[in-house]
Order: structure tokens, then C-alpha cells, then sequence
């Protein structure tokens, strides 16, 4: 007789609908995959009200308090174990450490599994964004990560490091990575329209080089590679007369930052763009110039799923397949920002690199998610 697939509770402790950022859609994408194959009710923070009206795939209820006011949660216990009791919940995925501590209390009164699903290391992104008591919150994180019943992290380094560093057991921990919905390439014809299309919206000549950056512009690696870009790399272009632009794309920009993007010449910047698809496919280059933070670059994942070539310091590849991508992705030693300029030079007006079938076999959220359940405790 078959197993009955889980029921899931997912609790998340900010704010992710709609999915516009990397780490929003990690988690939104995930479980509308997994909904499609098992029973899913979200438990998220109010902040996320909207998604009542607007989620169509997903039960979406936003009650809790974000994670900045997580221990007010504490009045919440007793809907949550009845949700759990209601909805003949088996497995409880908390979504990053931050409520890790609910989840333990969660498992103590209800006897449900607990899964903690991480999108990076928080403490070390901590770290790298300048927070005090990043090693307090480390000591936490590990803790968490030590009682859950399963760890999910997002790429094999963080697998590993949680293992080696944390003595987090490594029976029960998994790489979950980031995923698309993409399931084959573009074709050629497809990227010369996207192409043609962006010169015309910003009245460039055939011969200009196009190169994509996109994130979000207030998180601190973020902010670095605006640096970078501005300060490194753009010299660095203007030396060797060709003609080209980066397009800067994304939310949350700072004032300070987005007055240096509009008074360079060679910089596009556009602001949050509805249809990054189209700056995907249409450019020739997407760059990663990032030397910090923790996690999955998920912008790369996405550019690569549009068949778009990628530079990237070495930071900015872990947690990516690069043997299976080595025909696409370029990999720069950190800092080596002479490298970096060089690559961007050499790259082709119109590169057509033709993205394997493997990859849309394996960060397809579909088998990913498919992958998860046999993970889950039963």
C-alpha cells in the first residue's frame, strides 16, 4: 500500500508575498510546487494580508507577528496547534532560523516532525551586512539547526559547513536549492527579439554591448557590487572604447546610490522592471561582481535558465553546478576586478549560449520539490 504524502504546515516570519526578490520567490515558489503534490496551509506574517486575495495557489494565513516581534508569537501557540490538529498537519517546515524556537515548541505540544528550510546562513549574512551580535545569533541558529528532525539548506556549501562547524547531523540534513519553472531553453530567435526590443527602448545602436545587473539595491553585497561596478569596472570599460551599458535593475535602492547610477553615462538604471524575463534574454551578459553575503546568487540561476551568459566572482557561484555550466558561466577570482573588465570586453554582442537540458532537469521545482518529500520525516 502506498504512503500517504504529508500534510504541511509552513510557517514563514516575513513578509514574501508578492515574490518579488530572490529569497521571497525561494520560498513562495517552493511551496506552491509542493501544494501541487500534497496538502500545504502557510502560516505567515500579517504583512502578507494581500495574498488572501491575491494567492490563488497557495492557503495562505496571515496572522503572526514578523520575526522582529517573533516572541509575541507566543499567543499564537494555541491557534496554530488547533490549525495543525484541523488540517491533520504531519510536518512543520519553518522557513529560516528566525522561528526556529517556535517550531521546537510547536513539535514539543503537538509530536509533529519538525523541518527547518534555510535560504542562507543568517548569522554570517549578519556578518557581512555589519549587524552587532551576529556570534550570539550563530550560537542560536546552530541550536536550531541541531534540533530539528530535518535541515534543508538551499546550496551543498552550507550543507556542509552546518555539518563540520555546527555538528549538525548529516543523516538528516539535504540541499534544497533554488528553483525555476522554466523546463528548456529560449530559442535563438526568441533572445534576438528581447534583444532588439531593448535597443529600441533605449534607442542604442546594434553593436552595443549589453550587460544585466539586478537584485535587490539595499542589501548590503548588493550595495558592494553598485560599488564595484561604479568604481572598478565602468573605468576599467571606458578604457577599451567599446561601446556598451549595464543595466541596473531591482528594488529598495538607496537615494545616495541612485543619484551615482543616473549620472553615469554608460549605466541604465531602471528601477524595478515587471518583466525581467526580457532584460534576461535580451542582454548578453548578466554580471555578478559579489564578494560577500551568504547563500544561492538566485539572479544567476534565473539568468542562466534564460540561456543569458553570466560573469561571476567566485563568491557569487557557490551553490551552483559549475562543470555542468562551465560553457556559460564565468568564473573570476574575487577582487580580480582586471579579470572581470577583461571578460566583459571579450563577451560577443548577441551570445547565444544554449543552457544544458540538465539544468532545467535539476533546479526544476517540480523535481526539486518531488526530492524534498522522500527528505521529509516520516
Amino acid at each position: 500500500m502506498p504512503h500517504r504524502k504529508p500534510n504541511v504546515l509552513g510557517i514563514v516570519s516575513f513578509k514574501v508575498f508578492p515574490a518579488l526578490m530572490g529569497g521571497q520567490k525561494y520560498i513562495v515558489d517552493y511551496y506552491r510546487a509542493l501544494s501541487k503534490q500534497t496538502n500545504v496551509v502557510l502560516a505567515v506574517s500579517k504583512d502578507n494580508k494581500e495574498a488572501v486575495l491575491t494567492e490563488k495557489e497557495l492557503n495562505v494565513l496571515p496572522f503572526l507577528f514578523n520575526h522582529w516581534y517573533g516572541f509575541l508569537n507566543l499567543i499564537y501557540c494555541f491557534k496554530l496547534v488547533q490549525i495543525i490538529k484541523r488540517e491533520k498537519i504531519d510536518i512543520i517546515i519553518i522557513d529560516h532560523s528566525y522561528f526556529g524556537w517556535l517550531g521546537i515548541l510547536l513539535r514539543w505540544l503537538t509530536g509533529k516532525k519538525l523541518v527547518i528550510k534555510s535560504a542562507n546562513l543568517e548569522a554570517f549574512r549578519f556578518r557581512d551586512m555589519g549587524r552587532w551580535g551576529w556570534q550570539v545569533y550563530e550560537v542560536y541558529e546552530k541550536w536550531v539547526h541541531q534540533k530539528a528532525d530535518r535541515n534543508f539548506f538551499i546550496s551543498d556549501e552550507e550543507r556542509l559547513y552546518a555539518i563540520e562547524h555546527w555538528s549538525v547531523n548529516p543523516t538528516i540534513s539535504y540541499t534544497v536549492p533554488y528553483g525555476i519553472t522554466t523546463e528548456e531553453p529560449c530559442a535563438p530567435l526568441e533572445k534576438t527579439e528581447s534583444r532588439n526590443t531593448i535597443l529600441a527602448l533605449h534607442s542604442l545602436q546594434a553593436n552595443t554591448k549589453l550587460f544585466l545587473f539586478n537584485g535587490t539595491l539595499d542589501y548590503i553585497p548588493n550595495e558592494d557590487a553598485l560599488y564595484i561596478i561604479l568604481n572598478e569596472l565602468v573605468p576599467r570599460l571606458n578604457q577599451s572604447k567599446i561601446s556598451y551599458r549595464i543595466f541596473v535593475c531591482g528594488v529598495q535602492i538607496k537615494p545616495n546610490w541612485e543619484v551615482q547610477l543616473l549620472a553615469c553615462s554608460t549605466i541604465i538604471y531602471t528601477g524595478f522592471v515587471e518583466n525581467i524575463q526580457l532584460y534576461n534574454q535580451g542582454t548578453d551578459c548578466f554580471i555578478s561582481p559579489i564578494t560577500l553575503g551568504a547563500g544561492v546568487k538566485t539572479k544567476i540561476t534565473d539568468a542562466i535558465a534564460a540561456c543569458q551568459m553570466v560573469i561571476a566572482c567566485k563568491k557569487s557561484c557557490e551553490g551552483l553546478n559549475q562543470s555542468m555550466l562551465s560553457q556559460q558561466l564565468i568564473v573570476i577570482d574575487d577582487y580580480n576586478w582586471d579579470g572581470f573588465a577583461k571578460a566583459m570586453i571579450q563577451i560577443s554582442v548577441n551570445e547565444t549560449p544554449k543552457t544544458p537540458i540538465a539544468f532545467y532537469t535539476s533546479y526544476n521545482w517540480a523535481n526539486i520539490v518531488r526530492e524534498s518529500i522522500l527528505y521529509l520525516p516520516k
